[in-house]
């Protein structure tokens, strides 16, 4: 469904909750159709995205440990990613 929504169990250092929170707010983005939340749909949106970040961190903190680490690098520490959310957000 979310092609773009990186595996972050068995990350090392492990998932850190704002890549977990990254993570709930693509998967919110994708499933309500909301990409910038207006006066509208923010308080609905914002609440989804801690009620995802909450389970998703309850849910690597449950699953046992992986054997292999992911395939991909999670954009939050991919150092192009980085320039592009500073340069945002002077």
């Amino acid at each position: 469904m979310c092609r773009n929504i990186t595996t972050l169990r068995g990350l090392q250092p492990p998932a850190t909750g704002e890549e977990v929170e990254a993570a709930a707010r693509q998967y919110v983005r994708k499933v309500s159709g909301v990409q910038k939340p207006t006066a509208a749909t923010e308080e609905a949106f914002e609440a989804a995205v801690r009620a995802v970040s909450d389970v998703t961190a309850a849910l690597l903190d449950q699953l046992p440990p992986r054997r292999q680490p992911p395939p991909t690098v999670p954009p939050l520490r991919r150092p192009d990613v980085r320039a592009r959310i500073a340069a945002r957000h002077p």
